[in-house]
């Protein structure tokens, strides 16, 4: 069975608490570290400044009771206990307490003692209950020792020191770690809560509902985050219903003309058709759709290729206006056919960096929809022009039945038709501007659209110019 991991808030609230014991482990080293820098060092220092000034007085020679009086009166002055003996040996009989002679004075001790050194020693004494710090100080005549002056004090406790501070510390400290604790508690449940509604909403996204937004309660990193899953909650459910609308757009461009086929094949099979006139009829029908549909998933992968920049550009400098003439030279029975006239306004100066196959996809399907729209006997207009030394722009303008203003952001959305009702009669795939905006994207241009209804239609895209 696998042992159950720790939540994150659980994960969070531990450290904090490991973080506030840390804190309290650490003042307590600092207590001991102040109580032996500023108390215990202070009194060793003041005990080893008396000894050393009551041994100057020390002229050298046996000890005279002049000294040895004059040690006694200062040990009425002082707060610590001073003593004078002539052998270290007698300290255990001067004082007040039992001790030992050999943890009194050792011999290391007794080899400082004959340098001069001072020796301090530190021991917990019974009697006292607490420690006692006793200082000697060496009286030597020459090298030999004549004697000690043997200072000790009894000193506080850590506690008996913060007595004082440690009724009101005390209390306090315990209501802050408390309130620290509960703290970590409740931020630990601020930072987790929006993850636990995160998770809720990934898991209802994972089953295809994107409607669930989580509450953003602050501008931290978190609620951040939290945003930022609001927008691809919404970019998610967006592209879903982009999905869903182009499978059914898909589906639709491709189920009317597997009718049309399937009807009059079944017709001409069954023996339906009574001239060959007719059976010709409905094989060109059946072409005509066949057709139709190749063209829409030639579209259909063209497109997904330059929205995928499966397509590397094979970009070089070109003259633009050539292109131009070239894709309208392709046009010319079209045109005669609906006698309409065309004129074009050509600056053969402007040098464009671009792939020319696909700018001249980008003419051939503007034109394509200008024939198309057009009426017998219209006109339409192309002109190139500079519009900075940087950009230049191509105008397409025709004289067609033009587009309700309201619709105009709509074009370039693929299989959108202006045409709802979709008659076949005007044909097209609905994806030739949706190719047209890509390339101009990858060619870092843009493409707009003007028209009114009932006056036509003006495209003006504007491209860089290439520099040298």
């Amino acid at each position: 069975m696998q042992p159950k991991s720790m939540t994150l808030g659980q994960k969070i609230w531990l450290m904090i608490s490991i973080g506030v014991l840390l804190t309290v482990s650490f003042s307590y080293f600092l207590l001991n570290y102040f109580y032996q820098k500023l108390y215990v060092d202070k009194v060793e220092q003041t005990l080893m400044e008396e000894g050393k000034l009551l041994a100057a007085d020390y002229r050298g020679g046996p000890i005279t009771d002049a000294f040895r009086k004059q040690v006694e009166w200062y040990n009425e002055k002082s707060t610590a206990e001073v003593l004078l003996v002539n052998n270290p040996r007698e300290l255990s009989a001067c004082l007040p307490f039992g001790v030992e002679y050999e943890s009194l004075i050792n011999g290391d001790d007794r080899s400082k003692l004959l340098r001069g050194d001072t020796v301090t020693k530190i021991g917990y004494e019974k009697r006292f209950h607490r420690k006692i710090m006793g200082v000697i100080v060496p009286l030597l005549d020459e090298h030999r020792l004549q004697g000690a002056l043997y200072l000790y004090i009894p000193l506080a406790s850590i506690k008996e020191l913060t007595k004082d501070v440690a009724v009101i510390w005390l209390p306090l400290a315990t209501l802050f770690v408390f309130v620290l604790l509960l703290a970590g508690k409740r931020m630990a449940r601020h930072i987790t809560d929006p993850l636990k509604e995160m998770e809720k909403v990934a898991y209802h996204m994972s089953q295809g509902d994107y409607r669930a937004q989580i509450p953003v309660r602050a501008n931290d990193e978190v609620g951040r985050l939290a945003k930022a899953f609001n927008v691809m909650a919404k970019a998610i459910a967006e592209e879903d219903m982009r999905k869903r609308e182009f499978l059914a757009n898909v589906s639709h461009e491709l189920r009317t003309p597997l009718s049309y086929v399937k009807g009059y094949s079944e017709a001409i099979l069954q023996g339906l058709v009574k001239t060959e006139e007719e059976e010709r009829k409905y094989v060109q029908l059946i072409h005509r759709e066949a057709d139709r549909m190749e063209r829409l998933v030639r579209d259909l992968l063209d497109l997904a290729r330059l929205e995928g920049n499966n397509v590397p550009l094979q970009k070089t400098p070109l003259v633009f206006a050539q292109v131009i003439e070239d894709t309208v030279a392709k046009y010319e029975p079209f045109l005669q056919k609906k006698q309409i006239t065309l004129n074009m306004e050509l600056d053969h100066d402007i040098i464009l960096e671009g792939d020319a196959d696909r700018l001249e996809q980008v003419v051939q399907n503007l034109l394509d929809n200008a024939v198309r729209y057009t009426p017998a006997e219209g006109k339409i207009h192309i002109r190139l022009k500079k519009v900075s030394d940087a950009s230049c722009q191509l105008i397409i303008r025709d004289s067609g039945k033009g587009v309700p203003k309201e619709k105009l952001p709509l074009l370039g959305q693929r299989f959108y038709r202006v045409d709802q009702a979709r008659t076949r009669k005007e044909g097209g795939t609905g994806l030739g501007l949706a190719i047209v905006k890509q390339i101009i994207s990858l060619h870092n241009g843009t493409i707009s659209f003007f028209s009114e209804e009932g006056k036509g239609m003006e495209v003006v895209i504007q491209l860089p110019i290439y520099t040298e």
